[in-house]
């Protein structure tokens, strides 16, 4: 490999030992080693270990309605509690980044291990993460590859959860026993049932123990397997760079692709945005309201079309269709919430892909399975998770 190329210097105005440390630096630069292996092992160790602590007490707030900061000490049953949520749910998260991480390194492809992202705020709702990643370290060659690693996590997740759910609906405790005391703390809060929830439950589950949906918190298996099937679903979006994103891009090619794949983000945007405002939003709304939500599309939207102009044309477009829908019907409601994730696929990930120099179509196995996987999607998702 060559070495560099070196910027030009006056040698003249360099002293001799700067001049002799110039390469030793560039070296340093462009051909830094690995970290020790026990650097490594620790960073992704505590990772782990710092999640299982902030879901675990996740957990045990969400059903027990005690806020850990407000009251602290909680009891070592309810902790208990909390990891039988926690375990669960940080198990199907591994197995699905594993999944990447395997089928990765067997097309020998380098990648890190998983870097889980502990958080917390004690309060109720929190689930303690925001997940894990993995870092891939080089290029990937080819459109095969891509699926692959792409469709390895979600598919591996997949086949956890669905086991944990039906464990969970063919033990559920009996009627008299799944009354907490903190039911008027979650009276106001309800998780949405994607398809294969609500499929599921019909299927296995008692009708005299299938608990209230405001009290699905208090049971930690269902509560692990319903929140990992809508991280698989989030996963499965055909957006950008996701999962879903690269097992649709497998399936369509380059092309097709990043022609579909700004359409859906511009659905998206759409239904997160829907009736935030109104023609009937009070003057106050929209005078400080109105102004951060048109910055947020044009920043957001500016990565569809190159171009200020085009631009602001979109954003033109997308409100003058919000508000026409809010208009013709009413009660008609997006997820504000999304914004915040279609910031994320805006401006990090990105709603394209990039070319991979091997183009060659998917085999009809893969064919297959990517459109199952998108099946999936469907069947996991939902529009509103929390009501």
């Amino acid at each position: 490999m060559p070495f560099p190329s070196f910027p030009p210097t006056d040698a003249s105005s360099t002293p001799p030992r700067l001049r002799l440390l110039r390469p030793l630096t560039y070296w340093r630069r462009y051909e830094r080693p690995e970290p020790p292996l026990w650097r490594t092992v620790l960073l992704h160790t505590s990772l782990f270990l710092v999640t299982l602590l902030t879901t675990t007490l996740a957990g045990a707030e969400w059903m027990t309605g005690k806020f850990t900061f407000a009251k602290p000490g909680l009891t070592a049953p309810e902790m208990l509690r909390g990891l039988c949520f926690s375990l669960p749910f940080l198990g199907v998260l591994t197995v699905h980044e594993f999944g990447h991480y395997f089928v990765a390194r067997r097309n020998r492809i380098r990648v890190t291990l998983p870097y889980y992202i502990p958080f917390f705020l004690g309060i109720i709702n929190s689930i303690g993460t925001f997940g894990a990643v993995i870092r891939i370290k080089e290029k990937i060659f080819a459109r095969r590859e891509f699926f692959d690693v792409g469709i390895a996590g979600p598919l591996a997740g997949f086949l956890v959860a669905v086991p944990l759910l039906i464990y969970g609906f063919l033990n559920l405790p009996p009627a008299e026993l799944a009354i907490y005391s903190s039911h008027e703390a979650h009276q106001g809060l309800t998780l949405s049932r994607p398809l294969l929830y609500q499929f599921l439950e019909y299927w296995l589950a008692d009708p005299a123990r299938i608990p209230h949906p405001n009290e699905l918190m208090h049971y930690p298996l269902l509560l692990a397997g319903l929140l990992s099937l809508f991280f698989t679903a989030l996963n499965l979006l055909p957006i950008g760079q996701l999962d879903g994103g690269h097992i649709l891009y497998g399936l369509l090619g380059y092309r097709r692709f990043n022609r579909v794949s700004p359409v859906l983000f511009l659905f998206f945007i759409f239904y997160a945005g829907l009736g935030l405002f109104t023609l009937n939003s009070s003057r106050q709304e929209l005078l400080y309201g109105a102004p951060v939500y048109l910055l947020y599309l044009y920043w957001v939207l500016g990565r569809v079309l190159p171009g200020k102009r085009r631009t602001l044309m979109l954003v033109g477009g997308m409100v003058a269709a919000q508000l026409a829908v809010s208009t013709a019907f009413p009660h008609v409601q997006g997820n504000p919430g999304w914004l915040v994730f279609g910031l994320l696929l805006g401006r990090l990930t990105g709603i394209y892909h990039p070319p991979a120099p091997d183009e060659r179509p998917l085999t009809a196995g893969r064919k297959i399975l990517g459109w199952l996987m998108l099946a999936v999607f469907v069947l996991c998702f939902t529009p509103s998770p929390f009501r």
